[in-house]
């Protein structure tokens, strides 16, 4: 559930690069939304959880990377194993990844996931009363980096899927590729009739590795993304529309592409996972150690959490009103939940 409205983001902060602001300067900055200072853990020793999300009663649910385990838990009880998910074969940076719970969940009780399998990553659905994954999409390209892997439901009912490059530059402009790019399809996996390019799941293309996908209350699709060495990103995701890579990193001002809303550089960022509340995108990042908030109506992106949790692999606003992160440092990995000011 969310509770954003509609923005209009501004030519001065679409055209602005930011190295970014961190430290209890930025804190203070940052604190009109939720009390960072307030955070209430809801689960821990985990391992690498990677994809959450929320079932209609409010109940958290989340897959492990390595373990392929699906999991759920609440405040105030510790996490229950749903179960392992059979057909995951985890390596480097892939394993069970993104996880999605049907808009229709009251009616099908289904529950889609991204994983990589033996020969490609793939997004399946299943039950959490039988986990056996049903493919709706494969041949995504795997390796052991850039496998992409959130996948989100937009307003319009789609499945939007965020793919790596696989390590291999080619495939992030090859239209033939499901590798490096964000994909939209149907709930069954089919092309929607409305894709920008007849009969292709790809939505955009010219992307490194996205891991985090968001809308505003007005429809509008914001997406974080990986860099190589310099600049990672966010972007404002028009259907159709090229991001560059692997021409350009960062802003190109080429005019075949569509340059970032946001940089920063990559001990700053490696983002993971997005949400947007309102008028503000919170973004995860990895090697940043931090929480950015992004201010999608101007102004300047500030941190919060700096090297307080480590590193911050996903991040939801959850039907409570509370923002949600994961952690991913590998042991002793926790959930932790942040009130509303």
């Amino acid at each position: 559930m969310r509770i954003a409205k509609s923005i209009a983001v501004t030519a001065a902060l679409a055209a602005t690069t930011f190295t970014g602001v961190c430290g209890a300067e930025a804190q203070t900055a940052a604190d009109a939304d939720f009390d960072f200072d307030a955070g209430e853990q809801v689960a821990a020793g985990l391992t690498y959880p990677w994809g959450l999300s929320f079932l209609p009663d409010g109940t958290a649910i989340f897959a492990e990377r390595n373990s392929a385990l699906i999991k759920t838990v609440a405040p105030g009880t510790p996490p229950q194993t749903v179960g392992q998910v059979p057909t995951v074969v985890p390596g480097g940076e892939g394993g069970l990844l993104g996880l999605a719970v049907s808009p229709d969940y009251a009616v099908d009780e289904t529950i889609y996931v991204y994983f990589t399998a033996a020969g490609d990553n793939r997004v399946a659905r299943l039950t959490l009363a039988d986990l056996t994954p049903e493919p709706i999409v494969t041949g995504i390209p795997k390796a052991s980096i850039h496998n992409g892997g959130r996948i989100e439901f937009g307003p319009d009912g789609k499945l939007y899927i965020a793919t790596g490059d696989a390590g291999n530059r080619d495939n992030s402009q090859d239209p033939g590729s499901l590798g490096g790019k964000i994909l939209r399809v149907n709930p069954d996996g089919t092309v929607p009739e409305d894709n920008p390019f007849p009969g292709s799941r790809v939505y955009t293309l010219g992307h490194r590795n996205v891991q985090g996908l968001d809308w505003t209350g007005g429809g509008e699709l914001y997406a974080s993304e990986l860099g190589q060495n310099t600049w990672d990103e966010v972007n404002h995701i028009v259907a159709g529309d090229n991001y560059g890579w692997p021409v350009v990193e960062g802003e190109g001002g080429e005019p075949e592409f569509h340059d970032p809303l946001v940089t920063w550089t990559t001990a700053e960022a490696s983002p993971s996972g997005a949400a947007v509340v309102a008028d503000t995108m919170y973004v995860a990042a990895l090697r940043g150690q931090r929480l950015w908030t992004v201010p999608l109506a101007g102004g300047e992106p500030v941190a919060v959490l700096t090297g307080t949790y480590g590193r911050v692999r996903s991040v939801e606003h959850g039907p409570d009103g509370w923002l949600w992160i994961c952690t991913s440092n590998g042991s002793g990995d926790v959930i932790v939940r942040f009130p509303p000011v």
